[in-house]
């Protein structure tokens, strides 16, 4: 047999026993009470967008840009115990047009246990979100924060202990072709290009202590397959994470550590050092393997300020250390405050980049090889909102 044939067969044979453990967990809860009447929720947001960016000289010159940032339609729905979450967003053509971000069927057996299926997001890491700000935090950028794919999920969530079980069939698929590479047009970044991410596996658990203040700690692991569209084999990519969330009266404190690797099996002469992503209508390059440590911290504020009632300042820093020869590392910083006045909600931020793809430089391989001569970039940017 083929090494690369053993290779597919032994994912799949992994992804196949992982699916029946979750399937066997299923039935060791009870089942809920049916609810009698059906019940619909909709909601959704529109957003504007200013900012003005130190690496665009035009733009400095008119005194930034401000415009139209997104609409989303958010939709709740349950009946009979099964319940439906979607969110459907529009994004200019530019930054990918209309996507679904978000769009699984669920099912609660309990108060405790939960499961998922459909377009849900990977258990991996701080969640919802590792930051606080507009921007998210660097493992955002490598489909590592708030990454969204097609699977089941299943979901402890005890007093002191929490656990997530997922099996993810492979990313959005928008073309269901043959040999077709995936649509950038897409929320969360994904593996693009000649590979494809299939039969992925996800554990997280998470520990909650304290009184007087909250404490979460947790690990969490991801292992997948890459399949390239050329050689018609199936490499490998993996992650691991170290989190703690803090949370003492006002104060939330977010730290992280993630190791992640890529093992594409590339046609022959393609770099196996890079690898491509997608989101939000253009693909670009990131290193294989890296390291990313984040540090989060903010302090909530209320005050009674006409309709102002509460400020959150926050500063989340983040470093990717490339592991890979002659690459440079990437650096982000995003220094700022939430304004919450009723259903309005304003990121007021100030984003500085070091090889950073959404921060100046160059865009294509920031993330990747990286430019030893970088300078900081920053942007200024305010995002208006209202949620309703």
């Amino acid at each position: 047999m083929a090494q690369g044939q053993f290779k597919r067969d032994y994912s799949l044979l992994f992804a196949k026993r992982f699916f029946f453990l979750i399937v066997m967990a299923l039935l060791q809860v009870y089942p809920s009470v049916a609810q009698e009447k059906p019940e619909l929720k909709i909601g959704g947001a529109l957003r504007f967008n200013y900012n003005l960016s130190s690496w665009k000289d035009g733009q400095k010159k008119r005194g930034g840009d401000f415009g139209y940032d997104l609409f989303r339609i958010n939709t709740k729905a349950s009946y009979k115990g099964i319940f439906l979450d979607a969110e459907y967003r529009l994004y200019s053509s530019e930054f990918g047009g209309g996507m679904l971000k978000q769009g699984w069927i669920g099912y609660n057996f309990n108060d405790q246990n939960q499961i998922q299926v459909g377009l849900t997001q990977v258990p991996f890491g701080i969640q919802q979100y590792n930051s606080n700000n507009w921007f998210f935090n660097l493992p955002y950028y490598v489909g590592l924060e708030d990454d969204l794919d097609m699977g089941v999920k299943y979901v402890h969530t005890g007093e002191k202990i929490e656990y997530h079980l997922a099996f993810f069939k492979n990313a959005e698929e928008l073309k269901f072709g043959d040999n077709t590479e995936i649509s950038p047009s897409r929320y969360s970044y994904d593996i693009a290009g000649r590979n494809k991410e299939a039969n992925q596996i996800n554990g997280k658990f998470v520990y909650k202590f304290g009184k007087e203040y909250l404490s979460r700690v947790g690990i969490s692991l991801q292992y997948g397959g890459l399949y390239n569209l050329d050689t018609e084999e199936m490499g490998n990519h993996s992650a691991l994470s170290i989190h703690y969330e803090l949370t003492k009266g006002l104060w939330d404190v977010k730290v992280q550590f993630i190791s992640a690797a890529h093992n594409p099996e590339n046609a022959a002469g393609e770099s196996r050092e890079i690898v491509s992503m997608a989101a939000y209508g253009a693909p670009y390059q990131v290193a294989s393997d890296f390291t990313i440590y984040t540090l989060n911290v903010a302090r909530n504020v209320p005050v009674e300020w006409g309709p102002v009632s509460s400020l959150k300042f926050y500063n989340d820093f983040a470093f990717m250390g490339k592991n890979v020869s002659g690459f440079t590392d990437s650096f982000m910083n995003v220094t700022g405050v939430l304004v919450a006045a009723g259903n309005v909600y304003t990121y007021i931020d100030y984003a500085a980049g070091y090889n950073h793809s959404w921060l100046g430089g160059n865009f294509v391989d920031d993330f990747a090889k990286g430019n030893p001569n970088a300078t900081w970039e920053a942007r200024f940017n305010v995002n208006l909102g209202y949620y309703f």
